[in-house]
Protein backbone atom coordinates (compact mmCIF):
# COMPACT_ATOMS: atom_id res chain seq x y z
CA UNK A 1 0.00 0.00 0.00
CA UNK A 2 1.07 3.65 -0.77
CA UNK A 3 0.46 6.82 0.70
CA UNK A 4 0.26 9.65 -1.70
CA UNK A 5 -0.70 13.53 0.01
CA UNK A 6 -0.47 16.18 -2.76
CA UNK A 7 -1.63 20.06 -2.50
CA UNK A 8 -3.98 21.69 -5.15
CA UNK A 9 -4.90 24.97 -4.79
CA UNK A 10 -4.04 25.57 -0.96
CA UNK A 11 -6.47 22.40 -0.53
CA UNK A 12 -5.28 18.74 0.24
CA UNK A 13 -5.63 15.54 -1.03
CA UNK A 14 -5.25 11.70 0.00
CA UNK A 15 -5.02 9.17 -1.91
CA UNK A 16 -4.35 5.42 -0.88
CA UNK A 17 -3.84 2.49 -3.34
CA UNK A 18 -3.86 -0.91 -3.19
CA UNK A 19 -0.97 -3.06 -2.68
CA UNK A 20 0.48 -4.61 -5.47
CA UNK A 21 -0.03 -8.38 -5.09
CA UNK A 22 3.98 -9.35 -5.96
CA UNK A 23 5.52 -5.84 -4.92
CA UNK A 24 4.61 -5.01 -0.74
CA UNK A 25 6.10 -2.32 0.15
CA UNK A 26 8.87 -2.37 1.99
CA UNK A 27 8.08 -2.60 6.60
CA UNK A 28 9.55 0.43 6.54
CA UNK A 29 6.89 1.76 4.52
CA UNK A 30 4.24 -0.01 6.06
CA UNK A 31 5.51 0.60 9.81
CA UNK A 32 4.83 4.78 8.80
CA UNK A 33 1.34 3.66 7.44
CA UNK A 34 0.51 2.20 10.54
CA UNK A 35 1.96 5.00 12.41
CA UNK A 36 -0.25 7.30 10.89
CA UNK A 37 -3.35 6.49 12.24
CA UNK A 38 -6.83 8.71 10.97
CA UNK A 39 -6.34 10.55 14.10
CA UNK A 40 -2.75 11.89 13.34
CA UNK A 41 -3.81 12.75 9.50
CA UNK A 42 -6.80 14.37 10.32
CA UNK A 43 -4.39 16.52 12.56
CA UNK A 44 -1.17 17.00 10.05
CA UNK A 45 -3.68 18.08 6.97
CA UNK A 46 -5.50 20.14 9.23
CA UNK A 47 -2.46 21.71 10.64
CA UNK A 48 -0.63 21.64 7.07
CA UNK A 49 -3.76 23.04 4.81
CA UNK A 50 -4.06 26.00 7.00
CA UNK A 51 -0.41 27.16 6.60
CA UNK A 52 -0.59 26.85 3.03
CA UNK A 53 -3.85 28.15 2.98
CA UNK A 54 -2.79 31.16 4.90
CA UNK A 55 0.45 31.31 2.67
CA UNK A 56 -1.48 31.36 -0.50
CA UNK A 57 -4.38 34.14 0.53
CA UNK A 58 -0.76 36.14 1.31
CA UNK A 59 0.47 35.76 -2.03
CA UNK A 60 -3.60 36.29 -3.80
CA UNK A 61 -3.47 39.59 -1.97
CA UNK A 62 0.25 40.56 -2.94
CA UNK A 63 -1.16 39.45 -6.60
CA UNK A 64 -4.29 40.82 -6.77
CA UNK A 65 -3.72 44.15 -5.30
CA UNK A 66 -5.27 46.69 -7.10
CA UNK A 67 -2.74 49.33 -8.49
CA UNK A 68 -4.51 52.64 -10.27
CA UNK A 69 -2.52 54.86 -12.44
CA UNK A 70 -2.77 58.77 -11.63
CA UNK A 71 -1.05 61.50 -12.66
CA UNK A 72 0.85 64.17 -10.28
CA UNK A 73 -0.83 67.38 -9.72
CA UNK A 74 1.40 69.35 -7.38
CA UNK A 75 5.23 68.37 -6.14
CA UNK A 76 6.08 71.24 -4.47
CA UNK A 77 8.49 71.93 -1.24
CA UNK A 78 6.11 72.01 2.07
CA UNK A 79 9.78 72.42 4.49
CA UNK A 80 13.06 71.54 4.83
CA UNK A 81 13.34 67.75 2.96
CA UNK A 82 9.01 67.94 3.14
CA UNK A 83 7.11 68.23 0.02
CA UNK A 84 3.50 68.98 -0.69
CA UNK A 85 2.45 66.46 -3.23
CA UNK A 86 -0.92 66.21 -5.02
CA UNK A 87 -2.41 62.86 -7.36
CA UNK A 88 -5.14 63.71 -9.56
CA UNK A 89 -7.45 60.63 -9.00
CA UNK A 90 -10.56 62.14 -10.34
CA UNK A 91 -10.42 59.53 -13.14
CA UNK A 92 -10.92 57.19 -10.30
CA UNK A 93 -13.98 57.58 -8.34
CA UNK A 94 -14.16 54.41 -6.33
CA UNK A 95 -10.27 55.20 -5.13
CA UNK A 96 -11.51 58.76 -4.17
CA UNK A 97 -14.70 57.70 -1.99
CA UNK A 98 -12.57 54.87 -0.37
CA UNK A 99 -10.98 57.40 1.72
CA UNK A 100 -13.51 57.97 4.52
CA UNK A 101 -11.65 58.42 7.74
CA UNK A 102 -8.42 60.93 8.92
CA UNK A 103 -5.41 58.92 9.53
CA UNK A 104 -5.66 56.27 6.66
CA UNK A 105 -2.92 55.69 4.55
CA UNK A 106 -2.17 53.86 0.71
CA UNK A 107 0.65 52.52 -1.06
CA UNK A 108 2.22 54.14 -4.23
CA UNK A 109 4.69 52.87 -6.99
CA UNK A 110 6.52 55.30 -8.52
CA UNK A 111 7.74 54.32 -12.64
CA UNK A 112 10.75 51.87 -13.28
CA UNK A 113 10.40 50.54 -9.24
CA UNK A 114 8.32 47.73 -8.08
CA UNK A 115 8.41 47.88 -4.91
CA UNK A 116 6.02 49.88 -3.06
CA UNK A 117 6.34 52.93 0.00
CA UNK A 118 3.69 53.71 2.31
CA UNK A 119 2.11 57.09 2.64
CA UNK A 120 -0.54 58.86 4.75
CA UNK A 121 -3.04 60.88 3.37
CA UNK A 122 -2.79 64.77 4.23
CA UNK A 123 -5.90 65.50 2.65
CA UNK A 124 -9.38 65.35 4.50
CA UNK A 125 -11.45 62.71 3.13
CA UNK A 126 -14.67 65.36 1.56
CA UNK A 127 -11.33 66.78 -0.60
CA UNK A 128 -11.11 63.91 -3.22
CA UNK A 129 -14.38 63.10 -3.47
CA UNK A 130 -15.14 67.02 -4.18
CA UNK A 131 -12.45 67.91 -5.87
CA UNK A 132 -10.84 64.52 -7.03
CA UNK A 133 -7.56 65.06 -5.33
CA UNK A 134 -5.25 62.92 -2.55
CA UNK A 135 -2.46 65.23 -0.69
CA UNK A 136 0.28 64.04 1.12
CA UNK A 137 3.01 65.55 3.22
CA UNK A 138 6.52 63.56 1.91
CA UNK A 139 9.89 63.56 3.70
CA UNK A 140 12.37 62.95 1.28
CA UNK A 141 15.03 60.70 2.85
CA UNK A 142 18.16 59.65 0.41
CA UNK A 143 18.31 56.60 -0.94
CA UNK A 144 14.54 56.18 -0.77
CA UNK A 145 11.44 55.90 -3.10
CA UNK A 146 10.27 58.84 -1.08
CA UNK A 147 13.34 60.73 -2.41
CA UNK A 148 12.05 59.31 -5.96
CA UNK A 149 8.48 60.55 -5.74
CA UNK A 150 9.70 64.13 -4.82
CA UNK A 151 11.92 64.50 -7.56
CA UNK A 152 9.08 63.96 -10.03
CA UNK A 153 7.49 67.02 -12.02
CA UNK A 154 3.49 67.59 -12.33
CA UNK A 155 1.72 65.12 -14.67
CA UNK A 156 4.17 62.04 -14.23
CA UNK A 157 2.33 59.14 -13.72
CA UNK A 158 2.24 57.07 -10.57
CA UNK A 159 0.31 53.90 -9.06
CA UNK A 160 -1.61 53.85 -6.35
CA UNK A 161 -3.03 50.82 -3.77
CA UNK A 162 -6.86 51.12 -2.73
CA UNK A 163 -6.91 53.27 0.67
CA UNK A 164 -5.89 50.84 3.55
CA UNK A 165 -6.50 51.00 7.55
CA UNK A 166 -8.52 51.80 10.25
CA UNK A 167 -7.68 55.93 10.44
CA UNK A 168 -8.53 57.54 13.64
CA UNK A 169 -11.50 55.89 15.13
CA UNK A 170 -12.80 59.40 16.50
CA UNK A 171 -15.99 57.53 17.94
CA UNK A 172 -13.77 56.74 20.54
CA UNK A 173 -13.41 60.45 21.90
CA UNK A 174 -17.86 61.59 20.84
CA UNK A 175 -19.53 63.10 21.70
CA UNK A 176 -17.52 66.03 22.48
CA UNK A 177 -19.25 67.54 25.82
CA UNK A 178 -18.26 63.81 27.06
CA UNK A 179 -14.84 64.66 26.13
CA UNK A 180 -13.80 67.99 26.66
CA UNK A 181 -9.96 67.39 26.28
CA UNK A 182 -8.24 66.46 23.10
CA UNK A 183 -4.22 66.25 23.23
CA UNK A 184 -2.60 66.16 19.93
CA UNK A 185 0.80 65.18 19.87
CA UNK A 186 2.86 65.03 15.90
CA UNK A 187 6.54 64.99 15.01
CA UNK A 188 7.92 65.54 11.30
CA UNK A 189 5.84 64.36 8.83
CA UNK A 190 3.30 62.52 11.35
CA UNK A 191 1.73 65.81 11.30
CA UNK A 192 0.24 64.77 7.77
CA UNK A 193 -2.83 62.47 8.75
CA UNK A 194 -3.05 64.81 12.01
CA UNK A 195 -3.68 67.62 9.04
CA UNK A 196 -6.14 65.63 7.74
CA UNK A 197 -8.09 64.87 11.44
CA UNK A 198 -8.18 68.79 12.13
CA UNK A 199 -9.60 69.58 8.68
CA UNK A 200 -11.93 66.68 8.68
CA UNK A 201 -13.78 67.84 12.16
CA UNK A 202 -13.86 66.44 15.24
CA UNK A 203 -16.08 68.21 17.22
CA UNK A 204 -12.87 71.06 17.97
CA UNK A 205 -14.99 73.49 18.52
CA UNK A 206 -17.43 71.99 20.65
CA UNK A 207 -14.64 71.63 23.41
CA UNK A 208 -12.92 73.25 26.09
CA UNK A 209 -9.55 71.90 25.63
CA UNK A 210 -7.71 70.94 22.47
CA UNK A 211 -3.97 71.09 22.23
CA UNK A 212 -1.83 70.21 19.43
CA UNK A 213 2.00 69.81 20.32
CA UNK A 214 3.99 69.84 16.87
CA UNK A 215 7.56 69.19 17.23
CA UNK A 216 10.16 69.77 14.67
CA UNK A 217 13.61 70.08 14.68
CA UNK A 218 13.43 73.73 13.75
CA UNK A 219 11.06 76.44 11.91
CA UNK A 220 12.50 75.67 9.20
CA UNK A 221 11.09 71.88 9.15
CA UNK A 222 7.76 72.27 10.37
CA UNK A 223 5.14 72.41 7.86
CA UNK A 224 2.08 73.68 7.60
CA UNK A 225 3.08 77.17 9.55
CA UNK A 226 0.33 78.64 6.87
CA UNK A 227 -2.71 76.80 8.26
CA UNK A 228 -1.33 77.23 12.05
CA UNK A 229 -4.38 80.46 11.83
CA UNK A 230 -7.06 78.21 10.20
CA UNK A 231 -6.85 75.42 12.83
CA UNK A 232 -6.78 78.16 15.83
CA UNK A 233 -10.11 79.32 14.53
CA UNK A 234 -11.53 75.52 14.17
CA UNK A 235 -10.85 75.35 18.30
CA UNK A 236 -7.80 73.73 18.16
CA UNK A 237 -4.43 75.46 20.16
CA UNK A 238 -1.35 74.83 18.24
CA UNK A 239 1.99 74.48 20.39
CA UNK A 240 4.81 74.48 18.40
CA UNK A 241 8.30 72.46 20.07
CA UNK A 242 11.45 72.74 18.43
CA UNK A 243 14.34 70.61 19.35
CA UNK A 244 16.80 72.82 17.72
CA UNK A 245 15.60 76.28 17.85
CA UNK A 246 17.51 79.43 16.82
CA UNK A 247 18.96 81.60 19.27
CA UNK A 248 15.77 83.98 18.85
CA UNK A 249 12.76 81.32 19.80
CA UNK A 250 10.65 82.03 22.33
CA UNK A 251 8.47 79.09 22.60
CA UNK A 252 8.38 75.67 23.83
CA UNK A 253 11.54 73.86 23.18
CA UNK A 254 12.81 70.03 23.71
CA UNK A 255 10.37 66.94 22.87
CA UNK A 256 6.68 67.70 22.74
CA UNK A 257 6.11 64.72 25.76
CA UNK A 258 8.29 67.44 28.07
CA UNK A 259 5.98 70.66 26.33
CA UNK A 260 3.19 68.77 27.42
CA UNK A 261 4.05 67.64 30.79
CA UNK A 262 5.46 71.49 31.67
CA UNK A 263 2.36 72.54 30.55
CA UNK A 264 -0.17 70.11 32.08
CA UNK A 265 -3.33 71.49 33.68
CA UNK A 266 -5.86 69.48 35.75
CA UNK A 267 -7.79 67.38 33.62
CA UNK A 268 -10.24 64.75 34.18
CA UNK A 269 -8.86 61.21 32.82
CA UNK A 270 -11.97 59.84 32.39
CA UNK A 271 -13.29 62.61 30.53
CA UNK A 272 -9.48 63.27 27.96
CA UNK A 273 -8.76 61.67 24.28
CA UNK A 274 -5.58 61.77 22.55
CA UNK A 275 -4.57 61.71 19.07
CA UNK A 276 -0.56 60.47 18.58
CA UNK A 277 1.42 59.98 15.02
CA UNK A 278 4.80 60.14 14.87
CA UNK A 279 7.83 58.58 15.81
CA UNK A 280 8.21 55.77 17.80
CA UNK A 281 9.89 56.69 21.22
CA UNK A 282 7.75 60.05 21.19
CA UNK A 283 4.31 57.79 21.16
CA UNK A 284 5.39 55.32 23.54
CA UNK A 285 6.25 58.03 25.67
CA UNK A 286 3.09 59.90 25.42
CA UNK A 287 1.20 56.65 25.46
CA UNK A 288 2.60 55.83 28.94
CA UNK A 289 2.14 59.84 30.46
CA UNK A 290 -1.56 59.74 29.90
CA UNK A 291 -2.19 55.98 30.90
CA UNK A 292 -0.34 56.83 33.97
CA UNK A 293 -2.60 59.98 34.39
CA UNK A 294 -5.38 57.48 33.81
CA UNK A 295 -6.32 58.50 30.24
CA UNK A 296 -8.19 54.93 28.82
CA UNK A 297 -5.96 53.47 26.62
CA UNK A 298 -8.70 53.00 24.27
CA UNK A 299 -9.26 56.65 24.52
CA UNK A 300 -5.64 56.91 23.11
CA UNK A 301 -5.99 57.03 18.94
CA UNK A 302 -3.09 55.77 16.56
CA UNK A 303 -3.74 55.48 12.53
CA UNK A 304 -1.30 52.07 12.74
Amino acid sequence: MSLSISFLNSSLSLSLSPPHALSPPPPSSMSLIRRLTPGHLRFNLRHHAGRFATAAAAAVRQDTAAWTQAPLAEVEPAAESLFHVSIDVSDAPDLAASHTRAGQYLQLRVPDVEKPTFLAIASPPLLASAEGVFQFLVKSVEGSIAELLCGLKKGDVVQLSQVMGKGFDVDQIAPPQDFPSVFIFATGSGISPIRSLIESGFGASKRTDVRLYYGARNLKRMAYQDRFDEWESSGVKVVPVLSQPESDWTGDSGYVQAAFSNAKKAFDPLSTGAVICGQKPMTEEVTSILVADGVSSEKILKNF
